[in-house]
């Protein structure tokens, strides 16, 4: 737990979520974490996000940027990338790594996203709803669908628990009960209840469970 509260940072006053805490620290875990394959994994989520070429598209909790800035490459200069996160110190971090990609950062919570609506071709994200209280995360999702435009694509990615119990344990006792106990069975439920037609859904080998999923269009 000790490391648990060194990579979640101090509360911040507009939200009640866990942010991250040092940026540097946080990197330097996941890539251990991911054991050499965080890239890998990664680029395979922006695969399935179907970010293309002129799209616009929204990192919720985008922490570092890391996401955000894979999915800038696949938009290219034609489109944009923005990563939202109620962290500043992430925030700056992520400013500083994207020097000269078609990235744009704010701070800000899912349950909130300063966006009008419909202004958005994708929406990503990734390890960020084990980090929104239960409570929130419905209404997350709206905002989620309420920045996409019809016929928009979402991407949820999130921790997937070891099967092993003492796997689980040990992950626990490293980062939290969130991650130990993540459920993310439920992400096809919050998608679905926020109006979102689930399309697709699987693992990205080591640690993630995806769901993609889209907006309807507008009844003609």
């Amino acid at each position: 737990m000790a490391l648990g509260r060194l990579l979640h940072g101090a509360p911040h006053a507009d939200t009640p979520g866990q942010t991250i805490g040092p940026a540097r620290t946080y990197e330097a875990f996941v890539e251990v974490f991911f054991a050499g394959q965080r890239r890998r994994a990664y680029t395979r989520l922006v695969e399935l996000s179907g970010a293309r070429t002129g799209d616009r598209v929204l990192d919720v909790g985008c922490g570092t940027g890391y996401l955000t800035r894979l999915v800038a490459k696949a938009v290219g200069p034609a489109g944009q990338a923005v990563g939202v996160d109620p962290s500043p110190t992430v925030i700056e971090y992520a400013r500083k790594k994207s020097h000269g990609a078609a990235c744009a950062y704010e701070t800000g919570v899912a349950e909130a996203l300063q966006a009008p609506d419909g202004s958005f071709d994708v929406v990503v994200t990734s390890l960020a709803i084990h980090h929104i209280p239960a409570e929130l995360r419905p209404a997350a999702m709206g905002e989620m669908f309420r920045v996409l435009r019809p016929g928009g694509r979402l991407l949820l990615a999130d921790f997937r628990p070891p099967r092993s119990r003492v796997v689980r344990h040990l992950v626990g006792s490293l980062t939290g009960p969130a991650m130990e106990h993540n459920p993310v069975d439920e992400l096809d439920r919050l998608a679905a209840q926020a109006g979102f037609a689930v399309r697709g859904r699987g693992d990205v080998h080591p640690w993630l469970r995806y769901v993609h999923a889209v907006r309807p269009e507008v009844a003609r």
